[in-house]
């Protein structure tokens, strides 16, 4: 992380191409540098002037009295690779590109930025942009951009591709008073990507929260990886252009990355626990939203108004966003009309009267917060003669400041119209209280701190396991390397089938004919009504010749249409090979609900599974629900639920509703076929027939491909790594399993930790630990296997009911930094099981995926008490160096 300390910690700054003319970006740059008060040097380069700004400037870059943390170029783009490579002989590390137009294909089929990049890599330097706007971060007073507007001190880091949002972003920002801890434009992002910063944020002190404004990411699994692991630590929103497919094309045209399928980026911003926000008036809403808000309460929402008019406004904005009206108790409406007009509303929301004056605002408003019926309040105002705007908003930040039970709430305001109505909600905003324009944006506001806590919730949710999946991957990929190996690519349903069976997937019967009499026997035998399909590998579109009849239901239909089927094949496709045709028994349709599900093949985040009903048009960009593989149920769950709520899946009045666990089921059975068979490219099943529990999988057809390379790097988060399972057998000669730990595992871990004693734990986690809460316990076992690893050893042990059920009885864990070159490894074994070799066990599993890895050395920490681990640390090979003042023992092991 050496560059990027240097870009965001910078304690010196040289600009090539400084200049005296005030309509250069070099100009702007020193300009905006000195004015800021940098407490480091600042070093223009320019061979045209002797000064730049009253700064003593440097002919070259060679020039240069020391080597600058960070470079700005301003150069124009077709001098930029050469001006990388005097940088990185110069040895510095870090620099930013403002020039635009980079990315242009040359004649050697190369563009400067990719020319550019790859001199970076030769001198270990780091690269924002190019097409960037620069860097400001104003705790450390730099402003190293070309934006006229800087930024205020806050604790709100603003990560953009788009540099003209960013000066928008600067502009309403400063209008507000909301100030940021960094503010970087990344432009192409040819380098220096969202990853890597959302690594370094998640540990600033200064940052609370992250917003991110996404055209395309172009590393999926690294993205994923950093943002699932920095949104348990800060509160993140994204704004992702592209949603519709124009808008997509001109993402791609802008910064050069592939364009994605959009409603796939939802999933995965979702999936991560962050929030998406989809333009700028909600982009505005969010920043407010941070920089005021304190985490939410809980998801019912009081409306407090002056103006029954607007609040229904505010009603039907949150009834469209999904949200939750406040149900108000018998006593808080008591309360409330002992104080309030006989003419209120009695209701949520609480409609005061358009004659309400200020005393009538703050009784309401007392009552409320002592009641217990509402988790967040809206306080609204429309222009009133009686309650002047700004005299009413200074008596509630008083009222409600005053109150002992205000931090217990949630507070929002909307004070609207212009003039007055601006001062007042300045006044709010001052005050710490969000302030917004209009009925719905506030909501909107409101509804981001839901869906953000709804995201944040599934990404700590604990899935319930409905048991290992009966597979047959080998079987499988058999079946698979044969049909590949003939040449067959695109398979239909009587070729899937034996695939789909492996995975438990329930499927139609079905009978193979050689000729039409055949056919009609073997309709005779299964019973009307039928289907007769053409089996040929050399049609795979059996449409072209109406290949398929349905609903035959006598054998002379069955035989003449069977014909019928053969004779188009001899006229049209003389030479098709023909191997039969296929006979299924239709399938009883009444009462059950067609679903599909598809696997698509995503440019950027890899295969992932589409859930929406069948039709004749399915469009995936806005007819289907997408989940990211690997699904647990509930990942899956939460993709019918999502398909569900947004109309992707009717629940229709049927005799037998959708059973979810049932779908979720299914959906899980695909994830994983789709994890162990990489061939697969694509998987079409249409319909599925939903009966309450009973899926059937009516028709499907499926792409194969030739797959070579990393099985797994093809998707965009690391599935369970089972390879890493083994048996192992402990001195007193018991087995025990040791794996790799999953998110099922939070009960039986639980149930570890209170198995290890008070003194243990201390010695683990340096202080006094209580009951560890389900946060914790979900930090502990739904961890991400692309930068952290923990093995659990398992064993068979008697519970109280003399079952025999697995139990945890040790955990190691070693957690890798970004750059893949340290980990800090633990160890934790349960209090009654020492002596029998499972620390040992445990260090050497853990110091092997180590190797494995690539790491270049494993770090440790202990107490000085701990005699136990230090002797096993020493054994194996670390370094020890006991710090008895700091009562901690450090422990080194090189692994190169």
């Amino acid at each position: 992380m050496e560059g990027i300390d240097k870009l965001l910690k910078p304690k010196s700054i040289t600009v090539i191409g400084a200049s005296d003319n005030p309509n250069r970006a070099g100009n702007v740059v020193i300009r905006n540098l000195l004015s800021g008060s940098f407490h480091g040097p600042i070093m223009p380069v320019t061979p045209k002037y002797e000064a730049v700004a009253g700064v003593l400037a440097y002919p070259t870059i060679d020039s240069l009295p020391r080597v600058p943390d960070l470079a700005i170029v301003c150069t124009n783009a077709h001098r930029n690779v050469e001006i990388i490579r005097q940088l990185g002989e110069k040895g510095v590390k870090a620099a930013i590109v403002l020039a635009a137009g980079m990315n242009q294909i040359l004649h050697d089929g190369e563009t400067d930025e990719e020319r550019m990049y790859a001199v970076a890599r030769q001198y270990n330097m780091r690269l924002v942009g190019p097409n960037s706007m620069g860097l400001i971060l104003p705790w450390l007073n730099l402003n190293a951009s070309f934006s006229p507007i800087s930024a205020h001190k806050g604790n709100i880091a603003f990560i953009s591709q788009s540099a003209a949002v960013c000066t928008t972003i600067l502009d309403w920002a400063k209008n507000k008073n909301i100030g940021f801890s960094t503010f970087l434009s990344l432009g192409d992002a040819c380098d220096v990507n969202f990853a890597e910063l959302l690594d370094y944020l998640c540990r600033d002190s200064k940052t609370e929260a992250i917003l991110l404004y996404i055209d395309s990411v172009k590393d999926a699994r690294r993205f994923m990886s950093a943002a699932r692991a920095a949104a348990r630590n800060r509160r993140i929103l994204v704004v992702k252009s592209g949603r519709t497919r124009a808008g997509s094309a001109a993402a791609q045209l802008h910064t050069g990355g592939p364009a994605g399928l959009d409603a796939v980026y939802d999933a995965a911003i979702r999936r991560s626990g962050m929030l998406r926000v989809n333009n700028t008036h909600e982009l505005f809403a969010a920043v407010e939203t941070l920089a005021h808000s304190v985490p939410l309460r809980g998801e019912r929402l009081a409306i407090l108004t002056n103006g029954g008019g607007p609040a229904i406004l505010a009603v039907d904005a949150l009834a469209d966003r999904g949200g939750k009206l406040a149900q108000l108790s018998e006593q808080t409406i008591a309360k409330l009309s002992e104080v309030l007009p006989s003419t209120w509303s009695k209701a949520n929301p609480i409609d005061i009267i358009g004659d309400a004056d200020i005393q009538r605002y703050e009784k309401a408003i007392n009552i409320l917060l002592d009641s217990d019926d509402f988790d967040a309040l809206l306080i609204m105002h429309s222009p009133s003669a009686i309650a002047r705007g700004n005299n009413t908003a200074k008596r509630l930040v008083e009222v409600i400041n005053q109150h002992p039970r205000k931090r217990k709430f949630n507070i929002l305001t909307n004070w609207s119209g212009e003039d007055e109505a601006i001062e007042s909600r300045r006044i709010f905003t001052d005050a710490g209280f969000p302030a917004y324009r209009t009925p719905e944006s506030a909501v909107s506001a409101f509804m981001h701190l839901v869906e953000y806590r709804r995201n944040q919730k599934q990404l700590m949710e604990t899935p319930v396991s409905f048991g290992e999946i009966q597979a047959n991957p080998k079987h499988v990929r058999d079946v698979v390397n044969h049909l590949l190996a003939q040449g067959i690519h695109q398979l239909e349903t009587h070729e899937i089938r034996p695939v789909l069976e492996s995975y438990g997937f329930q499927t139609l019967p079905t009978w193979i004919a050689d000729d039409p009499a055949e056919a009609a026997y073997i309709a005779e035998q299964i019973g009307y009504p039928v289907a007769v399909k053409l089996r040929s590998p050399d049609i795979r579109h059996k449409s072209e010749v109406h290949g398929v009849l349905l609903h035959l239901r006598t054998a002379a239909e069955v035989a003449n249409g069977a014909q019928a089927i053969l004779d188009r094949v001899s006229l049209e496709y003389p030479n098709a090979r023909i191997d039969g045709l296929l006979v299924q028994r239709m399938a009883r349709r009444a009462g059950a609900q067609e679903l599909r599900i598809s696997v698509y093949d995503d440019p950027i985040f890899g295969p992932v599974i589409l859930l929406g009903e069948d039709a004749a048009e399915w469009d995936i960009h806005k007819d289907a629900a997408v989940g990211i593989p690997p699904l647990n149920m509930a990942l899956a769950r939460y993709m019918v639920i999502n398909a569900i709520k947004t109309g992707k899946i009717r629940q229709r009045n049927l005799p037998e509703r959708i059973d979810i666990p049932a779908l979720c089921k299914l959906l899980v059975k695909i994830s994983q076929l789709i994890i162990d068979c990489p061939e697969i490219q694509d998987l079409d099943i249409h319909p599925l027939l939903a009966a309450g529990e009973e899926m059937t999988v009516i028709d499907a057809s499926m792409t194969l491909r030739e797959f070579e390379g990393d099985r797994q790097r093809r998707l965009a988060i690391r599935p369970y790594p089972k390879e890493y399972e083994e048996q192992v057998a402990l001195k007193d000669g018991s087995m025990i399993l040791l794996r790799p730990i999953l998110p099922e595992d939070e009960p039986m871990h639980a149930e570890f930790i209170s198995r290890v004693s008070m003194d243990d734990l201390y010695k683990r986690f340096f202080s006094d630990v209580g009951e560890f809460n389900h946060e914790a316990l979900a930090n502990f076992t739904q961890i991400d296997y692309d930068r952290e690893m923990a093995f659990v050893a398992v064993r068979e042990e008697i519970n109280k009911n003399g079952e025999a059920v697995p139990s945890i009885i040790g955990v190691t864990r070693a957690l890798s930094d970004p750059d893949n070159i340290e980990a800090e490894f633990a160890i934790l074994v349960r209090s009654d099981l020492k002596g029998i070799g499972l620390g040992s066990i445990l260090m050497n599993k853990i110091i092997r995926y180590s190797r494995e890895r690539g790491l270049k050395r494993m770090t440790g920490i202990t107490m000085p008490s701990n005699r136990g681990m230090i002797m096993l640390a020493q054994k194996v090979g670390f370094e020890i160096d006991v710090q008895m003042e700091d009562g901690i023992v450090e422990m080194l092991l090189p692994l190169e």
